[in-house]
């Protein structure tokens, strides 16, 4: 009867060391589809305004390039500042519970230093997701010449990735996919055709590149 009863311990502890694992991941991935998104509609409202006073397709994709890259850095600085100061301020609290502690809480603190915020790991993870949805319009404009056709698969390719994105977000947040994929893709559009518009107008009033 003891092996029956150990084999009943291990599960529920590989059961709930398995569940902790998978909710350190969803966060992960739904971080890195959030930055991802936010490359996407970043560099395709960019281009979109670009796209609106310009039909060059040399410098729409260079003005992608350069969004893609201030993003980036930009993404990657911020959160390394941000999760700096959160490593500092975790190390300052163990500090402190560690002059408490009694000599058999010591191992506890070590174990726990192990699990603290990595900052060049959350800025390069950063990074690589903008990038990843940046690539996304100016992948779908590269090889287009005709202006308006190019506009049109640039639109077609973000809306398509938009969907996407807000799908997977909606399955690792456990929220409702259709709702969210909506929600994504109005968002999304909105902010090329907001950045398309004002650009136009800006050109028309004459203000030129």
């Amino acid at each position: 009867m003891a092996a029956p009863n150990q084999v009943q311990i291990a599960i529920p502890k590989d059961s709930a060391d398995e569940e902790v694992d998978y909710s350190e991941r969803a966060q992960w991935l739904r971080a890195a589809v959030l930055g991802a998104n936010d490359g996407l509609v970043s560099i395709a409202s960019l281009m979109m305004g670009v796209g609106a006073v310009k039909d060059d397709a040399k410098a729409m994709i260079l003005i992608g390039f350069a969004g893609l890259f201030a993003g980036a850095c930009s993404m990657a600085i911020g959160e390394f500042v941000s999760v700096y100061s959160q490593l500092d301020i975790e190390i300052a609290q163990m500090k402190r519970e560690k002059k408490r502690a009694a000599e058999n809480n010591v191992d506890s603190l070590n174990a726990e230093k192990e699990k603290l915020p990595n900052p060049f790991q959350a800025a390069l993870a950063s990074a690589l997701a903008f990038s990843l949805g940046a690539v996304v319009p100016l992948l779908a404009a590269a090889f287009i010449t005709d202006y308006k056709v190019r506009l049109s698969v640039v639109v077609a390719a973000t809306a398509v990735a938009l969907v996407a994105f807000g799908g997977i977000g909606a399955v690792l947040g456990k929220t409702k996919v259709v709702r969210s994929c909506v929600r994504v893709l109005i968002g999304g559009l909105m902010a090329m055709g907001i950045t398309f518009g004002l650009t136009k107008l800006l050109g028309s009033s004459g203000l030129e590149m």
